[in-house]
Order: C-alpha cells, then structure tokens, then sequence
C-alpha cells in the first residue's frame, strides 16, 4: 500500500465522520507516507509528528486517528499534524489558523525516550 492507496482507503471513511484531510495535497501525501513508515516500523500507524514508544499500549493513545483528534479538530478546526481538519476549516481559508497545542501528557511523551 502506498500513501494515494491509504488517502483513497480512508477518506470516504473520515468524511463520513465529518473530518477531512487537508487540502494542501503535499503535506497530506508527506503525512500518510510517514504513518506507512510508522506502520512498518512499529506494527501500527503512530502519529508522524509525535514520539512513538515502539509499544502499542504505550502509543495507543497517538495511534492515527490519535486519541486527541476530536477534541483538536472541535476546538482549532484541525488535528495536532494538520492531517485532518473540519469544513468549516476547508471552506474559510481567510480565517486565522491557530497552532494546535499538544494535548498529550508530557509524561507519556517521555516515556517514549526511556524516561
């Protein structure tokens, strides 16, 4: 599977839930390549842009869709990597775009490092 095989097996399924992939086709494409790696690499899709322990019940919680995605996308209109955003994010390309903060608890971002 390549990342325009993922981008087509998952899109019909996000959208129906309302999330939708950004728009900006090179960050989106770039982001789906590096969830394959991940894939590869630990057994399962962790998020590119955080820290994976190597350990699925460690890194469940940044398993894409992570675990912090709905509340992201409710409050900024997109996720923590930008992989996803609302609509209303899509439709208002005039409208001030926030930074995302990181929702997950430092302590399981350290635990990744060893600590």
């Amino acid at each position: 599977m390549n990342a325009k095989d993922l981008h087509d097996r998952l899109k019909p399924l996000q959208e129906s839930k309302g999330y939708h992939f950004n728009p900006d086709e090179k960050m989106t494409m770039a982001l789906l390549e590096s969830l394959l790696v991940n894939r590869d690499r630990y057994g399962y899709m962790a998020c590119p842009c955080r820290l994976a322990a190597g350990d699925l019940d460690a890194d469940r919680d940044i398993v894409c869709p992570c675990a912090y995605r709905e509340a992201d996308v409710a409050e900024f209109g997109a996720c923590y990597c930008g992989l996803y955003v609302s609509r209303e994010w899509m439709t208002t390309p005039e409208a001030k775009r926030e930074t995302v903060p990181e929702r997950r608890p430092p302590e399981k971002a350290l635990a990744a490092l060893g600590d």
